[in-house]
C-alpha cells in the first residue's frame, strides 16, 4: 500500500504541489490526471524519491520512504516512462534483466522470468535479442512494461506509459494493460492528462489543477458528482464517451425489462453479464454483427436493443451531474 501523506514541494518559492494526500492499495490502480503543469508528474517523482517533497510524508507498506536509501526503494519499485526509457545498447532479454541481475537473482531464474514476461506483454521469444531501434514504438512500450516489472516489485509506476504511441496502439495498449493479471497484486499508480485512459485503467483518480487535488474519487464519481465547476469542465468536452466507459448495462436498468421481437430467433442477441461497460457492449454488438444482447446476472433476463440502451443512456446523463 502507498500512503501519501500532506505532500508539497516548493521550487524558488513558487509551489508546485501543494497538501495532496491519498492512498492506495494493493491490487489498486490510482490515476493522477491532469494537465501539463498541474503537478501531476512531480507527484509521482517523489514516490520513488527522484525529487524530495518540500513538506509531507509517503510511506511504502507503511514504512517511510525517506528512511531508505534511494537507489534500494528504487529497485523494489517498477517504473515506466513515455518513451519506454530503455538502454540503446541492451538486447531486450539484457533491458528487462537488468534489476533482477542488478539485485542478484541467479541465471536460471532471470532466464524463466524474462521468458515469462515476454510472454505476458504480447512478444514472442524471438524479441529477446532483438534491440530497442528494431522495434516499433508499441514493443518498445511492452519491453518497458515487462521491465517494470521483471523483479516483481509490489509497487509500480507509470509516467504518461502510452503518450507516444499513435491512437490505434495506444488503444490496444491501454487494453492489454488493463487485463494484464499480473498488475492485480501490484500496486499501481499512473500519471496522464489522456482523460480516456484514466478512466479505462484508474480505480480512483485524483484530478489536479496548478498543483491542488480538485477532486478524488472513482470515475463516476468524478464524471457524475463533481465538485466544483474545474472538475465538470474538465470532463464536459468526452462526457458521453466517458458514461460509456464507466456505466455498466445494470446501471441504466432499473427494474427488469424485456424488449424483444416476436421471435427472439429473429435478433440474435449476444450474452453479455449486467457488469459489462455500455461501450464495451457496444463493441460487442459490432463484433457479433447484431443490435441485441441478452443480459445476464439481473432478476430475471433482460434482452434489449442498441437503440433502447443508448436512449437510456441519455436519460441517466440528463438527470446526473
Amino acid at each position: 500500500m502507498i500512503a501519501v501523506e500532506a505532500i508539497s514541494k516548493v521550487y524558488g518559492g513558487q509551489s508546485v504541489v501543494s497538501d495532496v494526500s491519498f492512498t492506495v492499495a494493493q491490487g489498486k490502480t490510482l490515476v493522477l490526471l491532469g494537465t501539463s503543469g498541474s503537478g501531476k508528474t512531480t507527484v509521482l517523482k517523489m514516490i520513488n524519491r527522484l525529487v524530495e517533497p518540500t513538506s509531507g510524508r509517503i510511506c511504502i507498506n507503511r514504512e517511510d520512504i525517506s528512511q531508505a536509501k534511494p537507489e534500494l526503494l528504487r529497485r523494489k519499485i517498477g517504473y515506466v516512462i513515455q518513451q519506454s526509457g530503455l538502454f540503446p545498447h541492451y538486447t531486450v532479454y539484457e533491458n528487462i534483466a537488468l534489476v533482477p541481475t542488478l539485485i542478484g537473482w541467479p541465471p536460471t531464474k532471470i532466464r524463466q522470468r524474462v521468458q515469462t514476461l515476454l510472454e505476458v506483454v504480447g512478444l514472442s521469444a524471438e524479441y529477446a535479442g532483438r534491440y530497442p531501434h528494431e522495434l516499433s514504438g508499441g514493443q518498445q512500450q511492452r519491453v518497458g512494461i515487462g521491465r517494470a516489472l521483471a523483479a516483481d516489485p509490489p509497487v509500480v509506476l507509470m509516467d504518461e506509459p502510452f503518450g507516444a504511441l499513435d491512437p490505434i496502439t495506444k488503444q490496444e495498449m491501454i487494453r492489454e494493460f488493463a487485463s494484464l493479471g499480473m498488475l492485480r497484486e501490484k500496486t499501481v499508480v499512473l500519471v496522464t492528462h489522456d482523460v480516456l485512459e484514466a478512466f479505462a485503467l484508474g480505480d480512483r483518480i485524483y484530478l489536479l489543477n496548478e498543483g491542488i487535488v480538485q477532486q478524488g474519487g472513482t470515475p463516476k464519481e468524478l464524471l457524475f458528482e463533481p465538485k466544483n465547476d474545474f472538475v465538470r469542465s474538465f470532463f464536459q468536452a468526452q462526457r458521453l464517451r466517458l458514461a460509456m466507459e464507466v456505466l455498466t448495462i445494470a446501471d441504466l436498468i432499473s427494474k427488469p425489462l424485456t424488449e424483444v421481437s416476436e421471435n427472439l430467433s429473429d435478433i440474435n442477441p449476444v450474452s453479455v453479464d449486467k457488469d459489462v461497460t455500455i461501450f464495451r457492449i457496444l463493441e460487442i454488438m459490432e463484433e457479433e454483427k447484431t443490435s441485441w444482447v441478452s443480459v445476464s446476472g439481473l432478476a430475471g433476463e433482460v434482452v434489449i436493443g442498441r437503440e433502447l440502451m443508448l436512449q437510456q443512456l441519455f436519460a441517466y446523463q440528463q438527470g446526473a451531474g
